[in-house]
């Protein structure tokens, strides 16, 4: 794993290093400021624990908790420490013995998480007839930040200037625009950065200006529209379906009055049983008007013959 080192300007005493967790810190010693002669060199932690240490006819040692961690360099006293967790977070110093103690050089590290991504987010966008407003928010996993952007035909200013919050973790979150042509939303700390950044603001504001005004009528236009639409749909829908039922009801009325004309005959025999059975006896005693003519006649023909073949047996 590489070595990562930020380092920030600080006291001759101190020198503040920030480190990414899981990253290495290099530990730098100028060899020229070790005397001749001296007892032992070592590198401690927080002033009490002790890292490695040099003595001028042995080899160096490592120690504790740190075998495996440590990696000596090139330069003879400088070493890296690897794999550094928030635990880590300490003040380093490298101390020299000879007939006194003294501090050859002292970095506070800092181990520090990457930032979270960030997002910015376009709320809202109005237009009047001579700027553009848009109101948007930059927001983390622990903390946002709002604020609105007033833009003309040239220039975009920020209200109450660029917007800034120091997160729970320690980070700092931003918002600003960059040369009237974007918004940016940074999350940053000392070893990692991430942003977002929104379109060409001109793009935001693309539409035609119109005042505010003018949206209310638009909108009670549009809804106006809309009911009077419905309302026309419903009324074809009821007239359609009255001229249905009335159609139907003309045929089922038609048919029922049929039907009592063919079953009223029916009807006035069931009242009056009597004549209909006469009726029904003289048509059937009469009989259809043919059948009894060639019956009487055939009978006619018969019965001429029936007696005279009788007398004629008598004689005999």
């Amino acid at each position: 794993m590489s070595c990562c080192l930020y380092q920030l300007q600080g006291s001759s005493a101190v020198t503040p290093v920030f480190v990414q967790t899981g990253q290495d810190v290099f530990l730098d010693v100028n060899e020229a400021d070790v005397p001749e002669g001296f007892v032992v060199f070592f590198w401690t932690f927080n002033g009490k624990n002790n890292l490695v240490s040099f003595s001028p006819n042995s080899k160096p040692n490592i120690l504790g908790d740190y075998t495996g961690r440590i990696e000596l360099s090139e330069k003879k006293y400088s070493v890296t420490l690897k794999n550094l967790q928030n635990t880590d977070s300490g003040v380093y110093t490298a101390r020299v013995t000879t007939y006194v103690d003294k501090t050859l050089a002292e970095y506070k590290v800092t181990v520090q998480d990457p930032v979270s991504p960030v997002g910015l987010t376009v709320d809202s966008v109005s237009n009047s007839s001579d700027s553009c407003n848009l109101t948007v928010t930059c927001s983390s996993v622990d903390s946002h930040i709002s604020s609105t952007f007033t833009c003309d035909d040239t220039t975009c200013s920020q209200e109450g200037g660029e917007r800034s919050e120091v997160t729970k973790s320690g980070a700092s979150l931003q918002v600003y625009h960059l040369s009237n042509a974007s918004i940016i939303c940074n999350h940053s700390n000392q070893v990692s950065l991430t942003k977002d950044m929104t379109k060409n603001i001109r793009e935001l504001c693309i539409q035609q200006p119109e005042s505010s005004s003018s949206t209310v009528p638009w909108i009670i236009g549009t809804v106006s529209g809309t009911l009077i639409l419905l309302g026309c749909v419903c009324a074809v829908r009821l007239v359609v379906h009255r001229r249905k039922r009335g159609k139907y009801e003309g045929e089922n009325n038609e048919t029922m009055h049929a039907e009592v004309e063919t079953h009223q005959p029916r009807d006035q025999c069931l009242l009056n049983k009597s004549s209909c059975s006469s009726q029904r006896d003289i048509y059937s005693l009469a009989g259809p008007p043919s059948a009894p003519t060639q019956s009487t006649e055939t009978s006619d023909r018969t019965q001429p013959e029936s007696l005279y073949a009788h007398m004629e047996k008598v004689n005999r």
